[in-house]
């Protein structure tokens, strides 16, 4: 059961004395709740949710304040009872603007109706992508795709489930504590999963370097031979979709083609749970588990409410500590780089890292040629020759050479003796691709 194959590239990165081995010790905690919340009605992949409620409505805990507003969209809930102070444009870690509800407090806790599910055995895959839309359900690993599109009846036999517990970004351990403490939940939401789609095999994978998970998950697996508790290498990023399906099943997502075209459906752990919530108890997503590791006087895992600035997380924390340099939304691989603490807490916001100075990036040099970026790139690319096209505004180069298969997930910049940042020309490759993708479907469907 631990000889699983590894994927190509990958990096193991160094996390100084604040990283993982602290945080991943540490229980769940209830944040006390803020006297304002902003909920930001985009907390997802596609198109920002629509408004529902306007300045002076009231609303309860889990009230449907956004509506979503595309095929690929997703609803938005109110994390507390209180009164709509406003809807305006606030700033997101991305340093964009986007519309967002923000709500004081009554301190209630006054609940909408929940309802939940009166036959969860006998939910199909059409009832599950529908609840998952009503409750507002994304993937809580990081990407936000909305649960009612990736939970439709797919149109392949799907016959494998990999419930994603590898949790690989350094100084994060908010899966890891979330699989101590709602294991049973966790199995459950995968079994409903399992049941709808008719899934024949389910792969729990997790690292190695969480040996107390890994043996209680495999406690309550034991007597359902369909389930299967893997341990995977420590290695970053084994929790990319393609890598784990790599690792576990051996099978080859092919270039631009997703892990359900190979039969195989993948899930957050706490995506898991979250279901697990939407069937058994009618609870909306409205908070989730962050972890607040590296300079911080108290490293936590919290559970907090959606809509929670950031400021928050870091007095509950007991502030920063006197070597503290960068502040990081996310981990330090794939996180946003963030200089104001007025942000909120959205579905995907997975940690709060801070770094200390000699942890931080270095001035870029010249390129040496070395080629350690293709040696760790998990999807066998050549990140130089892509940063390198980038700089002379070459776009057309750079989708041949591949920048639209990128992760995104930082080995190339982090394993750059040069410092390049790599990483960086790779997402701005892809947004001018994208881009002028869409004006060319746009030039195409005038004619």
């Amino acid at each position: 059961m631990s000889l699983y194959t590894r994927f190509p590239g990958g990096i193991h990165p160094h996390e100084g004395m604040n990283g993982k081995p602290v945080t991943a010790a540490l229980p769940i905690e209830e944040l006390r709740q803020p006297a304002r919340v902003t909920i930001p009605l985009l907390q997802h992949i596609g198109a920002p949710a629509k408004a529902l409620v306007k300045k002076g409505d009231s609303v309860k805990m889990g009230q449907k304040i956004g509506e979503a507003a595309g095929f690929v969209s997703a609803a938005v809930h109110s994390s507390v009872s209180g009164v709509v102070v406003d809807v305006q444009p606030c700033v997101l870690a991305n340093g964009l603007q986007a519309e967002c509800a923000i709500i004081d407090n009554d301190f209630k806790d006054e609940w909408v109706k929940r309802q939940p599910v009166k036959d969860p055995e006998k939910l199909d895959a059409k009832a599950l992508s529908e609840l998952a839309g009503e409750m507002g359900l994304v993937g809580l690993g990081g990407a936000t795709f909305p649960y009612s599109v990736k939970l439709m009846p797919p149109r392949t036999k799907l016959d494998t489930l990999i419930v994603n517990g590898a949790e690989c970004e350094p100084y994060l351990s908010a899966d890891h504590q979330l699989m101590l403490s709602k294991a049973k939940e966790i199995v459950e939401g995968a079994k409903r999963m399992q049941v709808a789609f008719g899934i024949e095999k389910v792969y729990v994978g997790i690292e190695k370097n969480k040996p107390d998970a890994i043996e209680l998950m495999t406690k309550l697996c034991e007597g359902d031979p369909s389930f299967i508790v893997a341990p995977v290498p420590v290695r970053y990023p084994q929790g990319g979709e393609k890598q784990l399906v790599y690792a576990l099943t051996k099978r080859r997502v092919k270039t631009g083609g997703l892990p359900i075209d190979k039969g195989v459906l993948v899930v957050n752990v706490g995506s898991c749970y979250a279901l697990y919530r939407a069937i058994y108890e009618g609870t909306p997503l409205i908070d989730r588990v962050v972890t607040v590791g590296g300079c911080v006087k108290r490293p936590a895992n919290y559970l907090v409410r959606i809509g929670t600035p950031v400021q928050w997380l870091l007095d509950a924390s007991e502030g920063l500590l006197p070597q503290a340099r960068m502040m990081i939304y996310g981990g330090p691989m794939m996180g946003l780089a963030i200089n104001r603490t007025d942000i909120p807490v959205t579905k995907g916001c997975s940690g709060i890292t801070v770094l200390e100075k000699k942890l931080m990036p270095k001035p870029e040099s010249s390129c040496i040629r070395c080629g350690r970026c293709i040696t760790v790139c998990p999807m066998l690319l050549c990140p130089s020759d892509i940063d390198k096209a980038m700089r002379k505004s070459d776009f057309e180069t750079a989708e041949k050479l591949g920048a639209m298969n990128c992760l995104e997930c930082g080995a190339c910049s982090w394993s750059c003796p040069a410092k390049r940042s790599l990483t960086q020309s790779c997402k701005t490759c892809k947004k001018v691709i994208t881009e002028k993708r869409r004006q060319q479907r746009q030039r195409e469907e005038a004619k």
